[in-house]
C-alpha cells in the first residue's frame, strides 16, 4: 500500500478509536490505550443474617469494577458480620448512636473509600446527614412490590404476613433510592413472582428471596456500570 494511502487509513483508525499511532518505515502502528477500570467501593449494611449480603459479596468477588470493601451491622451479633468476615471483607458494629453521629459514620466510610451503600435487610432509618453525603447513592431492598407492604413496621416476616393476608395473587422484590421517608425513594427495579392461595406465609417468603438472589446483585452491577 503506498504510504499516502497508509497514512490516511492510519490518521482515519486513530480518529475513530482514539488510539496512538506512528511510523514504523511503511508501516503505520497502532496502540490502543490501556484505561483504569476504576473500582467503586460498596458498603452493605445489614441487622440479620446476611444472606443477601453473602451472596453480594460472592457475587463481586472477581468484579474489576465493584468491591465489597466494607459490612455494617447495628447488631453485634448479626450473623453477617461472621458471613463477611469469612469472606475476608471488613466489618464494622455501628448501634444507633454511633449511626446518628457523623463523626463515626463518616470517617468509617472514608477510611475503606466507600463511595455506594447498598441496604440489605437493614432495620433503622438512615441519618439525613448520610443521604446528603451520598446523593442517589444509597439503595434499599424492599422484600414486596412498593408501594404496597411499605413504611414503618413492613419489613422481614411482617412484610410476608401482611400479603398473606392480604390474599395477593403475586409478591416480589424492590429495590429504591433511599430518602428521609422509610421506603419512599424512587423504584429501580421489581421482580414479581406468583403466588398460590395454598401458599403459606414461609412459601411467600421464600419465592421472594428466591428473587433477591437472582436479580439484587445484577440490579447493582447494572447501576454502577
Amino acid at each position: 500500500m503506498p504510504q499516502e494511502q497508509a497514512w490516511s487509513l492510519c490518521m482515519r483508525h486513530r480518529l475513530k478509536n482514539s488510539a496512538f499511532s506512528w511510523w514504523f518505515g511503511n508501516y503505520c502502528v497502532i496502540s490502543q490505550p490501556k484505561y483504569e477500570i476504576a473500582t467503586m467501593n460498596i458498603a452493605i449494611f445489614v441487622s440479620g443474617g446476611g444472606t443477601n449480603c453473602e451472596n453480594l459479596i460472592k457475587y463481586f468477588t472477581d468484579s474489576e469494577s465493584v468491591h465489597c470493601a466494607l459490612v455494617v451491622s447495628n447488631k453485634p451479633d448479626a450473623y453477617a458480620l461472621v458471613r463477611a468476615e469469612r469472606l475476608g471483607v471488613p466489618t464494622a458494629v455501628t448501634p444507633k448512636t454511633d449511626l446518628n453521629n457523623p463523626d463515626v459514620m463518616m470517617p468509617l466510610l472514608q477510611k475503606y473509600d466507600i463511595g455506594f451503600i447498598v441496604l440489605a435487610g437493614w432495620l433503622p432509618l438512615i441519618p439525613d446527614f448520610l443521604i446528603d453525603a451520598y446523593p442517589h447513592k444509597i439503595i434499599n431492598l424492599h422484600p414486596a412490590l412498593l408501594p404496597k407492604f411499605g413504611g414503618k413496621g413492613m419489613w422481614g416476616h411482617h412484610v410476608h404476613e401482611a400479603v398473606k393476608a392480604a390474599g395477593e395473587t403475586e409478591t416480589g422484590m424492590t429495590v429504591h433510592w433511599v430518602t428521609p421517608v422509610c421506603d419512599a425513594g424512587e423504584i429501580i427495579a421489581q421482580f414479581r413472582v406468583a403466588l398460590s392461595p395454598d401458599d403459606t406465609v414461609e412459601d411467600i417468603a421464600e419465592k421472594e428471596h428466591q428473587l433477591e438472589m437472582q436479580h439484587f446483585p445484577k440490579v447493582i452491577e447494572e447501576i454502577l456500570s
